[in-house]
This record gives structure tokens, sequence and C-alpha cells, in this order.
């Protein structure tokens, strides 16, 4: 089991309910067919690629200091979305970070556990 965020380009939803709706349509179009491949955008990558600049992946984590549940992270992120499975133990100084950089990179962070936009 992990603590489960999602990030995505688009604009900010106006409250958490709606947050909650775009996601569920993000992921049902971007990630939940097993048979559709949808690349990653430039701009999930890179903020994909931000993060494993911080902690490794969690393919390559041999001193378990990663915060990444499954990896390799990439295969989370499909066109606009990226999905982010987080260790519990490592969730609450993880999560804080992908809000941050989410955040400064003008993406929308949604926090599936809490169903709330963040920060």
């Amino acid at each position: 089991m992990s603590y489960d965020m999602a990030v995505w380009e688009g604009q900010r939803p106006v409250d958490n309910r709606s947050a909650g709706r775009v996601f569920e349509d993000l992921y049902e179009r971007f990630l939940d067919d097993e048979h559709a491949e949808h690349p990653p955008t430039e701009r999930i990558a890179a903020f994909v690629g931000a993060l494993l600049g911080r902690w490794c992946d969690a393919t390559e984590d041999v001193e378990e200091s990663s915060p990444w549940a499954a990896g390799p992270l990439i295969h989370g992120a499909g066109g606009p979305l990226v999905y982010l499975p987080l260790r519990w133990d490592r969730a609450e100084e993880a999560s804080v970070h992908v809000a941050s950089m989410a955040n400064s990179m003008g993406l929308v962070c949604f926090d599936i556990q809490e169903n709330g936009l963040r920060p």
C-alpha cells in the first residue's frame, strides 16, 4: 500500500470536488487503458526528472532512501498526468516536496489520500 498523489498540467480546479473529477477523468484517459500508450508531455517528463534529481528512482534505490513506492517513476506518467506512489514512512516529507515542486512548475498537485488539492 502506498500514499498516492497526482500531478497534472492544466488550470487549477476551483475546489477539491472538481479536482477529484479532473483527476479521475485524466487517469481514465491516460493511465487506465493498458493497451493505449500515452507518452508523458514535456512538462510532466521534466517534473518527474526534477523529482528524480532529488531522490533516486525506486528501481535504483540500493540504500532504501527513496520515497517512491514503485518504479520506474516515469511509468506512472501518461500525457499531462503523473501518478506518484509514495512509501508511507516517507510520505510526509516527500508529499511536501512534490506539492512545492508542482506549484513552482505551474502544475496542479492533488493528494489522492486526502482527496484534495495541495498546497
